[in-house]
């Protein structure tokens, strides 16, 4: 089968590049919505190429963007009312990110092969959508990333998880406590299923922010991608995670 090839906007250094962090938008977006996290990113992370490619399917509501997969369906105020529901109505989007998975891991294994890298020096970023793709292929890679960092995402298909995980690379969850897209019960629901099944995972809540990246946020993310893609201490200053 002849998967389409995602591309999008990058960001190298001049000096050799001896790590790579792949960038995945939301619903709705482009990889120009978080390719502009890479010169902040990179005060921590030099010698490391960033790259955010367009989702394959341009998006069902928003036609100059792109979506992984159809949300066409998806009611957060629904989620809101009845929070309970939430880890049903996450795991029934699985279906979305499977038809989606090989063509991100047939862009993941081009990136590595492009810079010369193995997965070891690999790290997923992922906002909402993103986060949700960033999750599940990550966690069923035979050959582990780095990390993965999820920012106001959710964990889909999560039951069946326990059967299909390969591998347990650290993860860091980040979410705003006023996110009214995906509810931050989403963040805890996918927080406590990666407890279980024993992947090294810890979170952090973005006081008073929406459905975005906060600056907090985006300090533990370069605190969390600095430990595990260069294994140095923590950015100084950042925030603890909970």
């Amino acid at each position: 089968m002849t998967l389409n090839r995602l591309d999008g906007p990058r960001a190298e250094p001049r000096s050799e590049i001896k790590r790579l962090v792949i960038l995945l938008h939301g619903y709705g977006a482009d990889g120009n919505d978080l390719i502009g996290l890479a010169p902040h990113l990179a005060n921590v992370l030099p010698e490391t190429a960033f790259v955010a490619p367009n989702a394959p399917e341009r998006c069902e509501m928003s036609p100059m963007g792109y979506q992984w997969f159809s949300l066409s369906s998806y009611d957060p105020n629904m989620l809101r009312r009845d929070p309970a529901q939430a880890a049903g109505i996450y795991a029934a989007m699985r279906a979305g990110a499977e038809k989606a998975a090989p063509v991100l891991e047939d862009f993941i294994g081009a990136e590595l092969h492009r810079y010369g890298l193995t997965a070891d020096r690999l790290a997923l970023v992922g906002f909402s959508q993103g986060t949700m793709m960033a999750l599940h292929v990550g966690l069923r890679r035979a050959d582990p990333v780095a990390g993965i960092v999820g920012f106001s995402g959710a964990l889909l298909g999560g039951p069946d998880l326990q059967a299909e995980i390969k591998s347990r690379p650290p993860v860091v969850l980040i979410h705003g406590d006023r996110d009214d897209v995906v509810p931050i019960q989403a963040m805890y629901h996918a927080r406590d299923m990666l407890q279980s099944l024993g992947v090294p995972v810890t979170s952090h809540v973005s006081p008073g922010m929406m459905h975005g990246i906060a600056n907090d946020g985006l300090q533990v993310a370069a605190a969390f991608l600095q430990r595990h893609l260069i294994g140095g201490a923590q950015t100084e200053n950042a925030p603890s995670t909970t």
